[in-house]
């Protein structure tokens, strides 16, 4: 960014913010402005392009926050007037005369390059007198790295530790939280690539591999149970499996149909933010073969139940 942009620019102005706006009302403000001028949705609009790159420009250094720094103390300087790479005399330092000259009187001053004191110097990156122009940028950190890992499903609910093996033969342990989601991401801070201002961070996916038994939904946990007919029938009270390896039992209404769901309160997923329930789906178990005696029961029951028909009110369900 040349410095004498940072003089004529008012960044704050072109994203609509306060200056001394937050960095979450920053990005909201760049985000709403870059979805209404970007290119796919005003093609052909130059306006609108010229609008969308002034908004990137500006949402680019302030959402920088050594950048931002540097641009704030430029702007409250005034507006002095800016000649890059003319610290020492002559026409081109009328905009120093300007800013430093009531402060040390003319010439060549005590302090910093070209009798700036060592702060300013300092800030603008020991632009003056070298020939350069504009301001150094600030040290950067090094770009982040990807990876991805997959655990086991138990390894999602309680936690686990995987170990990850670079290209160069380093081994680096991951550990990941109890009650992560599959396709969420663990960030391992410094581990990215190198950098001037340090390096960046190795963000990972963690694919979580299903489960036969236990089928996760948010932080709930959904299984299906079989019941025998009289069981759901009658009523009874059944015992199911849970996360933490032991059993919870369940109490079935009498009259329970097939496929009615059942909730167990805390038995679901532990997070740091709560702890989901456990849904029992019941099944009806329809036996596949029958001994004379158990036969001559469902028969009994049949003739029994003979007035009663499920069905009574299909047609008109039906109608169009």
């Amino acid at each position: 960014m040349a410095s004498q942009d940072w003089v004529e620019k008012d960044f704050y102005a072109i994203l609509g913010v306060a200056k001394d706006a937050s960095d979450a009302d920053i990005k909201k403000a760049y985000r709403k402005l870059a979805r209404k001028y970007h290119p796919d949705t005003n093609s052909g609009d130059a306006a609108a392009e010229k609008k969308f790159k002034d908004v990137s420009e500006a949402y680019s250094v302030l959402s920088d926050a050594e950048e931002r720094q540097q641009y704030d103390a430029i702007r409250a300087m005034g507006g002095a007037r800016f000649a890059p790479g003319a610290a020492r005399g002559g026409p081109a330092n009328g905009g120093f005369e300007d800013l430093f000259g009531g402060l040390f009187g003319g010439g060549r001053q005590p302090g910093g390059a070209g009798g700036i004191p060592p702060e300013f110097a300092d800030l603008f990156g020991g632009g003056f007198g070298g020939g350069q122009t504009g301001f150094q940028r600030a040290p950067q950190k090094g770009s982040d790295r990807t990876a991805s890992t997959s655990i086991s499903f138990a390894g999602s609910i309680h936690g686990t530790t995987v170990s990850l093996r670079e290209s160069n033969g380093n081994v680096i342990d991951v550990k990941i939280p109890a009650g992560i989601r599959d396709g969420q991401k663990v960030r391992q801070r410094g581990k990215g690539n190198p950098g001037a201002a340090g390096n960046g961070d190795l963000i990972i996916t963690v694919n979580v591999k299903p489960h036969d038994f236990f089928h996760r939904d948010g932080d709930n946990i959904r299984i299906h149970v079989p019941v025998t007919f009289a069981e759901a029938a009658l009523g009874s009270n059944i015992h199911v499996p849970t996360l933490d390896g032991d059993t919870v039992t369940v109490r079935v209404p009498a009259g329970t149909p097939s496929g009615r769901t059942l909730r167990v309160k805390g038995r679901g997923v532990k997070t740091s933010k709560g702890t989901g329930d456990l849904l029992v789906t019941i099944d009806v178990s329809v036996p596949q073969n029958l001994n004379k005696e158990a036969e001559e029961a469902v028969k009994a029951f049949a003739a029994a139940t003979a007035d009663a028909d499920p069905r009574h009110d299909l047609a008109a369900k039906a109608r169009l």
